[in-house]
């Protein structure tokens, strides 16, 4: 669904936020949100004490039994995927079936956190409007948010007319393998869709609240290079060659060299080098030893690619492939790249889609928010359904230490992304859908 509006009546209505110009259903659900804020807190809490790592299936099955009577209450029909055969726990999607023919709205977030059981970090501590805790941004406040916009809608009215699908998945922090079976039911929905929306964290720039029409890949390389072994005394020559370290260094290095591009980064996470050098069967570790005078045989490093477009991503690749190929003498060298998370490009739907945010920004007495740099923001589950559907992602709360202990929610920013939600799905589900 593309949203086109008029550029000057934009301009003209963002230069200056006024008064608010909401409707009674939108007064309604402004207050609704504000007065259900205590219990959205005790929610969010009742969840974040639940560990739900991801490789904590009973855990993740656990939130998702919390949830359920929530969507069931506001009319949903709910239903639990189970992900055992990919590996995880499940995925909670909840479904509301309004008037035929109007707007089909996909929000998104996840059960799952990347606290498992053994992490140290637990608890939920509350001080004033800050509360810290495992996940409760990343990604137990964003369900709050979704659920607190739908319980003001359904107050308001604006729910009874409005198609949604609303997908927790259970592996967003570790996706399931194959990973085509493990999003099959997610790409699904949004090739149902109009709109998606993604309750990953709220994006802030300068200390405002930014939105996030676009964000990054994420994918991983493996390389090995491998050399004929030999007295050291021999390097560099015809016929003992550069050895497997010489290699790799020249590879990375030549991306280093050769790949800067705006967005694009691409990291080495580990590597190691040898007589011999193994990588781990975890593939998050490797092994090696060898002599000072021992020309190594192989070394391997693993690291990551993120890019903001698929176009991008093939380039990267491509110039990487070319690199590996230029081997030294007496080396040989190989590359394997995996495209997991895909990027989430910055069209100009998505764009559409903000300025309609925008304008409900302005109705709100609020400041505008500009488009967040992507390169800023990592991989999400939106990602998959973005060729498919325009949407807006980081609309869940805002806070920081996300993955790491202290992990920290702006509590109060759950009402303003609530009611922003609220407002924005009320309105779409008026108007009629694009398929």
């Amino acid at each position: 669904m593309r949203f086109i509006l008029p550029v000057l009546a934009i301009a003209a209505s963002f230069a200056c936020p006024a008064a608010a110009q909401l409707t009674a259903p939108e007064q309604a659900i402004v207050e609704t949100v504000e007065s259900g804020f205590e219990t959205d807190v005790a929610l969010l809490e009742e969840i974040t004490l639940i560990n739900s790592g991801t490789h904590n299936h009973a855990g993740v099955k656990a939130v998702a039994d919390v949830l359920a009577p929530e969507f069931e209450t506001l009319g949903f029909a709910v239903e639990w995927i189970d992900q055992s055969a990919n590996g995880r726990a499940g995925h909670l999607f909840a479904r509301y079936e309004g008037t035929p023919g109007t707007t089909k709205m996909l929000l998104i977030g996840h059960l799952d956190t990347v606290f498992e059981p053994d992490s140290s970090f637990t608890g939920f501590v509350r001080e004033g409007d800050r509360a810290v805790g495992p996940g409760v941004v990343d990604n137990k406040g964003g369900i709050v948010v979704i659920l607190a916009a739908l319980r003001a809608m359904k107050e308001a009215g604006t729910l009874d007319g409005a198609n949604i699908v609303v997908a927790l998945t259970g592996d967003e922090e570790d996706a399931g393998e194959p990973l085509e079976a493990a999003r099959a039911d997610l790409v699904e929905a949004g090739k149902w869709a109009d709109v998606a929306l993604g309750f990953e964290g709220l994006s802030v720039l300068d200390g405002k609240d930014a939105g996030a029409i676009a964000r990054r890949s994420s994918g991983s390389w493996t390389l090995t290079t491998s050399a004929t072994s030999g007295h050291s005394s021999g390097i560099f020559s015809d016929h003992a060659g550069y050895g497997a370290i010489y290699e790799m260094a020249r590879i990375l290095d030549s991306f280093r060299r050769e790949l800067p591009e705006e967005n694009l980064t691409y990291n080495v996470g580990f590597m190691a080098g040898g007589t011999p050098a193994e990588l781990g069967a975890d593939a998050l570790s490797a092994t090696t030893s060898g002599k000072t005078n021992i020309i190594p045989s192989s070394a391997v490093a693993r690291g990551d690619l993120r890019a903001l477009t698929p176009e991008q991503n093939e380039r990267a690749a491509e110039t990487m492939r070319a690199i590996v190929d230029r081997n030294l003498p007496g080396t040989d060298a190989e590359i394997r790249i995996e495209f997991r998370y895909p990027p989430m490009a910055p069209t100009d739907g998505n764009r559409a889609l903000l300025d309609r945010l925008n304008a409900i920004n302005v109705d709100l007495g609020r400041e505008v928010m500009e488009p967040y740099p992507p390169s800023r923001r990592g991989a999400a589950d939106i990602s998959f359904v973005a060729p498919y559907v325009d949407g807006l992602a980081g609309m869940g709360p805002a806070g920081r230490g996300s993955h790491a202990e202290g992990e920290t929610i702006e509590l109060r920013s759950i009402v303003r992304q609530a009611q922003r939600t609220a407002i924005l799905l009320s309105r779409l589900a008026k108007e009629p859908s694009a398929n």
